[in-house]
């Protein structure tokens, strides 16, 4: 059965397994909890097409899948990463702690022109794709997005300072872990925004990030294309975006028949919480009227939640500005961040329980809808790979 969230996505359920099918072009993922249904599908297809099976999933497209000993993933792009600082011939530059200064304020306003702006605009169209697995980088690379047209040397000056923070951090990836079977998924949201922080413009920067329990599955980083006279209007619509979004989990999850809790978006900004579950309307909303009534209408049919959190927890914030180097790596830490040479070490876990929740997050992130920026536009990308993986049907 195609899938009504993504044309891409084709399911199998039964009493006694579920299997899944990402398509992308000629290259497929096979995944399930059931070996035999796996090998039954992948002979099925043979018969009809010239088919390669490249065994256990562990690269495609320039994304590695660690497999690590607790059952654990690992999504990474160290050699794709690798391949970029040769070609950016900084490989011998000293690393960095962290993406971008947090006293960084870039500008489109000045004469210290890049002499070679073709070579800025190809290393910054490879820094997006490295954003697939390091959503650390995603503030970061859609600021310096922003000044493809005229790049400056202060602007390259910034995307040196990302690539000799990833210089250092190679072996860094998205960690993917094993979550209780018995227990229903947890999805929440974290949306954040800085308003009027674009000195060129005033215009704001909204970021979310949207968890599939402990498991990162979505994120973005986006600089608003209207000016905000007000921060109200700017982080309602921030909130917003966060609901939609985690509306097209949930239908996704639906159609696979997971059991998930009621789905929690966490915000820092208090005034913002208050009117989403105030019924009354006043000045403060009649430029947000849309997306007042739809967040609301959620929260009164108890299908969405929407909770305060304080600045110091927002995960988001790292998706909005620049940071210190401590609350960086806090943050990084949140999003699931993590270097596989600490987790390599991790001790075997023989249960196998939650594996298939672990492939599940996998799923949701390659038929979720990629974001990428340049110059203040989305774009959504489909993204799957050719490999078959399974577990036994015991799982």
């Amino acid at each position: 059965m195609v899938s009504k969230c993504d044309n891409s996505l084709f399911i199998h359920t039964s009493s006694t397994s579920q299997l899944f099918i990402l398509v992308y072009v000629d290259d497929i993922i096979v995944t399930g909890s059931s070996h035999s249904q796996v090998q039954k599908v992948i002979k099925d297809i043979s018969t009809s097409f010239a088919l390669k099976q490249l065994g256990q999933l562990d690269y495609f497209l320039g994304i590695e899948i660690k497999h690590l000993p607790n059952g654990s993933l690992l999504m990474t792009q160290s050699k794709y990463i690798k391949d970029l600082l040769d070609r950016a011939h900084t490989t011998s530059s000293k690393d960095v702690t962290a993406p971008m200064t947090s006293t960084c304020k870039l500008s489109n306003k000045g004469d210290d022109a890049y002499d070679d702006p073709t070579f800025y605009r190809s290393i910054v169209g490879a820094l997006q794709y490295a954003t697939f697995t390091r959503p650390d980088i995603t503030y970061n690379v859609n600021k310096v997005c922003q000044f493809l047209s005229h790049p400056l040397n202060s602007h390259c000056a910034a995307v040196k300072r990302i690539l000799r923070y990833l210089q250092g951090t190679t072996s860094y990836g998205l960690y993917m872990q094993q979550t209780s079977i018995s227990a229903p998924l947890a999805l929440t949201a974290f949306c954040d925004v800085d308003w009027t922080s674009d000195i060129d413009d005033r215009k704001s920067t909204c970021g979310a990030c949207v968890f599939l329990d402990p498991n990162l599955i979505t994120w973005w980083s986006k600089k608003q294309i209207t000016i905000s006279r007000s921060s109200t209007k700017v982080e309602y619509k921030s909130l917003a975006l966060a609901a939609q979004e985690l509306m097209w989990v949930e239908s996704l999850l639906k159609e696979i028949k997971f059991i998930y809790m009621t789905p929690k978006i966490y915000c820092d900004n208090l005034s913002i919480v208050v009117m989403s579950h105030n019924p009354v309307l006043h000045h403060k909303t009649k430029h947000i009227e849309l997306d007042l009534y739809f967040v609301r209408d959620k929260i009164q049919n108890k299908t969405l939640f929407v909770h305060h959190i304080p600045s110091s927890l927002q995960t988001a914030d790292v998706l909005t500005k620049p940071l210190t180097i401590d609350k960086f790596t806090n943050f990084r830490q949140q999003l699931q961040v993590k270097d596989y040479n600490n987790l390599s070490n991790t001790v075997k876990n023989p249960q196998l329980q939650g594996y298939i929740r672990v492939w599940l997050s996998v799923v949701v992130i390659l038929a979720n809808r990629f974001y990428y920026q340049c110059n203040c536009k989305w774009e959504r990308f489909g993204f799957f790979s050719l490999y078959w993986q399974s577990k036994p049907s015991d799982i």
